[in-house]
């Protein structure tokens, strides 16, 4: 005879404990399972300790390397990724799940294809699969969700060799809503905190990788081969970048020696403000600080410059602006990095500022986000770091933070 803990006993009592058993594994088989225990993809993402979890994501395609998703065409059964949102494609916000043998029939997506879209609950070890934020060993797969009505349109996200460029969102773009909802109707310092706690969990690159994320992020338009120069707007071959006179090189917009961060992990590869750039006009820039007049720039006309200061030329004001502005509210003073904060000298030399503030508030009014700069900003949210530069999304919030 069984007796249980609450002092019960006979076998009506025991058929009950083996039904509510019978129950409980039947709910977690079949998806029904109480969500409360469980935990989104991002979650997730920020949690790979080795830990045994619940996360609930829609599949969103087959991850075959660190930062490749197929989304038709599926080659294997041995994996899926799932996200918070069914229509997601930035690879950073994708959880990497394992599927081993005994779930293969049911969850692999060169079987079941019409599993793209769906909700599924999984448990299993939060690790890198693919070295890539994962769930591995899973110990129960479930739907969890009816299909959805229009299935997201199969596509193909590369990551190796020339990347298509994404369609460009409008300033204001669809994922300020949750993206920026701890930053919405902020002014001043309080507007100024939200953001930096916002924007400073990214992913962060090697300065070898910027290579390629600058091939990605600023990809000419019309020639998917070359990248576009910032400063000049001319257009060269990805593969001419190096120390050559007529190579490309990478620019810091925020000169690395305001600060002395150099090119080691940290700002000094943060591709926000790191651009395609002439090696001699790069060069001409220098590290000099920014305010209007000079003389102009032989080699890349519009430019102007004199001892301590460079203009750029009017359609790279706004650029420059905003992604000094990011760098202001993205370092400060964590990470080991300093402070950067912008003001009004141009004779910074090598402390963590740069200038002129008035005028690159006036830049920033001048020259709106261009179609090409939300573009850029949009690849490096899905591909590269994750993060978004707020000002291109909303630049009225310069004038909210710095005053006009």
């Amino acid at each position: 005879m069984v007796v249980n803990s609450f002092g019960r006993s006979g076998p009506r009592w025991t058929a009950a404990l083996l039904a509510f058993a019978v129950t409980t594994c039947l709910a977690v088989i079949t998806g029904t399972a109480s969500a409360a225990s469980s935990m989104t993809v991002a979650t997730a993402l920020a949690t790979q300790n080795g830990q045994t979890a619940t996360v609930v994501g829609y599949v969103v395609g087959e991850p075959t390397a660190t930062s490749t998703v197929l989304r038709s065409n599926f080659t294997g059964d041995t994996a899926i990724a799932i996200a918070d949102t069914a229509t997601e494609t930035g690879t950073l916000r994708m959880l990497y799940v394992q599927v081993t043998t005994s779930y293969r029939a049911t969850f692999g997506l060169r079987t079941n294809p019409g599993l793209l879209g769906r909700s599924v609950t999984v448990t299993g070890t939060l690790t890198a699969y693919f070295t890539h934020g994962g769930l591995k060993n899973p110990t129960s797969m479930a739907l969890t969700g009816a299909p959805p009505t229009q299935p997201p349109t199969p596509t193909a996200t590369p990551t190796s060799g020339p990347t298509p460029t994404p369609t460009p969102t409008s300033t204001g773009g669809p994922y300020d809503a949750t993206y920026y909802r701890d930053a919405v109707g902020k002014t001043g310092p309080g507007l100024r905190g939200a953001l930096h706690t916002i924007i400073k969990t990214q992913t962060k690159l090697t300065y070898d990788q910027v290579w390629d994320a600058l091939k990605s992020t600023d990809q000419d338009p019309a020639n998917p081969n070359n990248v576009v120069m910032l400063y000049t707007g001319e257009s060269k071959s990805k593969s001419q970048n190096g120390g050559g006179v007529d190579d490309w090189n990478r620019e810091h917009v925020w000169a690395k020696s305001h600060g002395d961060f150099g090119t080691a992990t940290g700002p000094g590869t943060d591709i926000h403000h790191l651009r395609p750039c002439d090696v001699s006009v790069n060069s001409t820039r220098g590290n000099k600080d920014f305010d209007n007049g000079g003389t102009q720039v032989t080699e890349a006309p519009g430019n102007y410059t004199d001892a301590d200061s460079w203009e750029p030329r009017d359609a790279d004001k706004g650029d420059v602006a905003r992604m000094i502005m990011y760098m202001a509210i993205r370092y400060e003073g964590e990470d080991g990095w300093p402070d950067l904060e912008m003001n009004q000298s141009v004779t910074n030399g090598t402390a963590p500022y740069i200038g002129k503030l008035s005028v690159l508030l006036q830049w920033n009014l001048a020259d709106p986000p261009s179609a090409f700069e939300k573009n850029r900003n949009q690849v490096i949210y899905d591909n590269w770091q994750g993060n978004r530069n707020p000002f291109i999304d909303h630049p009225e919030w310069a004038t909210a933070i710095w005053g006009g």
